[in-house]
């Protein structure tokens, strides 16, 4: 590969062995700069190569002439998963590189394991903001002598509520580093960072959206009532797919959709946050190695997936934000290989959901319809007077899922042992919104609620300075939860109150529990 760029022979040496035959377009144009020392913001969607347009810069500007033990360049990721991605990917870059250690920190690992790792020295941190602080506040990470931070999916980690910890963070580095920014959106809440944070920052922006979507056949289904599973099976065995990802917008549904498909004979396996990080570890092994053909995961636990030869996309639930629906697609019809999407859609609003999704990412998605699960005309799933779905309606279910956010959950009789067949309660697809603004009289942050949560109980409140912005991204950034899915934030003068959904109430609290936010340690219940 011919480079516009020199690079050091380590680290074009690497750089062959990974098999790059052309650059990006997004790495093309922001490596040079990069390496002339300038600030960059780099807007382009997942699937552009972002991580090596900045660890590749990263590599070549560490200097092995100062302190070895000292931190050199600091990359925020807002999960786990995409910091330890990041840092494979450097480790491959370093290969030839003598003297270059890259760790990655995040939260769900016990900390212990990190603090000898970093006490040896590690010229490059990746690292989730949470435990990046709270390394910060042990002074096992010190960030006077970094002269480069990267934040990557820097949208993601704001809508995680992490700008407090990001700015706390970039405090603690040299006035004179280079700050490099890489976000799929541009929201004013970024801009704000860049207008604080970076020197005259060149802009790149790539809509690599037209990259991943070309190669990408995209399908919508509108399922009859209680048929989504049977229409995502019929997809599954007739197209012949050995390597797929289907998307839930929750952890539960991930769960049951994963048992349901084990009983089908089908080789499934789930990913959410809620997963210990060696189950995740194990679940991704397991789908890189073929050895699980199907898997069942959320948005935030997808984050930093890696695999080149997923053959398909089922969103089984719509996405609630449209840059979801690109971030979910990009996994498949990777190098210049072709791929399916198949969206499920059930009534007039989620009909409304999917056309907004093609307006915001200028994109056809075409309707699919398989025989034998034609929809009838005119028929209204909105009335809620046609609650038959062949026989399998459970009147329970029905109560628990109207109290929920109405993503369709199946659900098993209880009066047939060994059967698989599935029982469906209604369609369920609000989501609770949320709002971050300043907080109100009280110091209660409120938002609308559309599903049971659970008030979680933590031990820091207004006595510790807390705000509510740091108990989103600590309680996000060590649960695995989204920032989206917290619901009202109370807080008291010596604790406060956290709604978590109900549904993953136990893990929320044991995953919490023993953290720390703004330097204490809490607990959780």
């Amino acid at each position: 590969m011919e480079l516009n760029f020199k690079l050091s022979a380590f680290l074009e040496k690497a750089v062959q062995d990974m098999g790059y035959e052309k650059l990006t377009e997004i790495q093309e144009k922001t490596i040079p700069l990069i390496l002339e020392g300038k600030d960059v913001i780099g807007k382009s969607k997942t699937g552009s190569g972002k991580t090596a347009a900045f660890g590749i810069p990263a590599v070549e500007s560490i200097d092995l002439e100062i302190n070895r033990k000292n931190t050199q360049v600091l990359i925020l990721c807002p999960t786990r998963e995409l910091a330890i991605q990041a840092c494979g990917e450097i480790r491959k870059l370093t290969k030839y590189a003598s003297g270059i250690k890259t760790l990655a920190v995040y939260g769900g690992q016990p900390i212990v394991r990190q603090i000898p790792l970093l006490n040896q020295g590690c010229q490059i941190v990746v690292g989730t903001p949470g435990r990046v602080i709270d390394h910060i506040k042990r002074k096992t990470l010190r960030l006077n002598n970094v002269s480069m931070v990267v934040l990557d999916e820097a949208d993601e980690m704001l809508n995680m509520g992490f700008r407090e910890d990001i700015e706390t963070i970039l405090q603690q580095t040299p006035e004179d580093r280079q700050t490099i920014l890489f976000s799929a959106t541009m929201p004013r809440s970024i801009l704000n960072i860049v207008d604080i944070y970076q020197k005259k920052p060149t802009l790149i922006e790539v809509e690599s959206q037209n990259q991943t979507v070309d190669t990408i056949k995209q399908y919508y289904i509108d399922c009859p009532k209680g048929k989504k599973v049977d229409v995502m099976l019929k997809i599954l065995k007739d197209n012949n797919i050995n390597l797929s990802i289907i998307f839930c917008n929750t952890k539960r549904m991930v769960d049951e959709l994963a048992e349901l498909l084990q009983d089908e004979g089908i080789r499934a396996k789930g990913l959410h946050g809620d997963m210990r990080q060696r189950e995740r570890d194990h679940v991704m092994n397991a789908f890189r190695k073929g050895q699980a053909s199907v898997l069942v995961a959320t948005d935030v636990a997808a984050r930093g997936l890696d695999v080149d030869n997923i053959e398909a996309v089922i969103n089984y639930d719509i996405p609630t934000f449209s840059e979801y629906y690109v971030h979910r697609i990009g996994r498949t019809g990777r190098a210049g290989k072709s791929g399916l999407s198949f969206s499920l859609i059930q009534g007039k609003r989620q009909v409304i959901m999917l056309r907004d999704i093609m307006r915001s990412t200028k994109t056809t998605i075409e309707e699919m319809v398989l025989e034998g699960f034609e929809v009838p005309k005119g028929h209204s799933y909105e009335s809620g007077r046609d609650r038959r779905d062949g026989g399998s309606y459970n009147r329970n279910s029905r109560d628990r899922n109207d109290r929920n956010d109405r993503n369709e959950r199946p659900y098993r009789s209880a009066n047939s042992a060994g059967s698989s067949a599935p029982k469906f309660g209604r369609d369920r697809f609000e989501k609770p919104k949320r709002d971050f603004a300043a907080p109100r009289e009280g110091n209660e942050v409120k938002r609308d609620r559309t599903q049971e949560m659970y008030a979680m109980k933590i031990s820091i409140g207004r006595d510790n300075n807390v705000s509510p912005r740091q108990i989103v991204g600590a309680v996000a950034g060590e649960s695995g939860i989204s920032g989206k899915e917290i619901g009202a934030i109370i807080i008291n003068d010596n604790h406060s109150t956290v709604e978590v959904p109900i549904g993953q109430k136990d893990s929320v609290v044991k995953s919490v529990n023993g953290t720390q936010i703004g330097g204490k340690k809490i607990t959780a219940e």
